[in-house]
């Protein structure tokens, strides 16, 4: 197994696969065969269809998180092995359409202001201003802040795609304040060391605990922050395509899903009931 991992992880890397992925991937196929008791290379179709309804059935797994593990088994069979009939007819589970949880822009504002330090306040700033992922915001250095053009750099995109996204001033004052006090280096927002950047899990947990001391009911996450710029920039007519290149979409599709929650579109459609001369009748004394 260890080989065959090797071959896999190699060839993910040849076409440009994030090191979370990989080891998501990897993961998958190593479950996969734990599962069976086998080595991948000793299994075949119907061991990867018995899987998959163990993800659903048994283990009671997210769509998505049963999606993922079958890409992974797809990737090592389709790439590595080279065999693809084994999971020619293995299909995706439907994931259930659910629309994003999108803050409104006071209790964004309630998020900033609750922050427990300068350090904290610019993450949190960031995200926002910004739409990263979390992932892009932990990647940032200090070189990607263009105060001159004011852009961020963003350089670990989805997919290897890097873009720019606009520097809000407010966020760049924000910064030139967090450089004075913690002088990052290689990374613009460190952990522990200044070499090192800053933990996802300390930012998730740090925007969950910011939430509480706000008074902000939802369950907010890192990346409810990026729903939320793109909705609050669709609110105010900034139109789909440009949201789109902000966020680093590849289809347009799927920067659509944002119409869904945008108060400003859905203010924009009238009632086909308030276009009625609707007679109203009266609760009897």
């Amino acid at each position: 197994m260890s080989q065959l991992r090797r071959r896999m992880e190699e060839e993910l890397k040849l076409r440009g696969y994030s090191p979370a992925t990989i080891k998501a991937y990897v993961l998958a196929v190593r479950n996969f065969a734990k599962f069976h008791g086998r080595s991948p290379e000793q299994l075949g179709a119907e061991h990867v269809r018995a899987y998959v309804l163990h993800l659903l059935e048994t283990l009671k797994l997210s769509r998505s998180t049963v999606n993922q593990a079958i890409c992974g088994i797809r990737f090592l069979y389709l790439h590595v092995l080279q065999r693809p009939c084994e999971v020619g007819r293995v299909v995706y589970a439907k994931r259930k359409k659910k629309l994003p949880v999108v803050l409104t822009e006071g209790e964004v504002n309630k998020l900033v202001d609750a922050a427990a330090d300068l350090r904290d306040q610019a993450i949190v700033m960031t995200l926002y201003a910004s739409g990263l992922r979390l992932r892009e915001l932990i990647a940032l250095r200090p070189a990607d802040i263009d105060s001159v053009a004011m852009r961020i750099r963003v350089r670990e995109g989805k997919g290897g795609k890097e873009r720019y996204v606009m520097l809000s001033e407010t966020l760049l004052d924000a910064l030139r304040r967090y450089f004075r006090q913690y002088r990052p280096e290689s990374s613009l927002f460190y952990g522990r060391s200044p070499q090192a950047p800053v933990s996802p899990r300390y930012v998730e947990r740090m925007v969950v605990d910011t939430a509480v001391r706000a008074g902000v009911r939802k369950r907010v996450t890192p990346h409810v922050l990026r729903h939320s710029f793109a909705t609050h920039l669709l609110d105010h007519n900034v139109s789909l395509r440009h949201i789109q290149e902000l966020l680093g979409h590849r289809n347009l599709k799927t920067t659509l899903l944002y119409t869904h929650v945008s108060r400003q579109v859905l203010g924009e459609v009238v009632s086909p009931l308030d276009r009625l001369a609707v007679r109203r009748v009266e609760t009897p004394a």
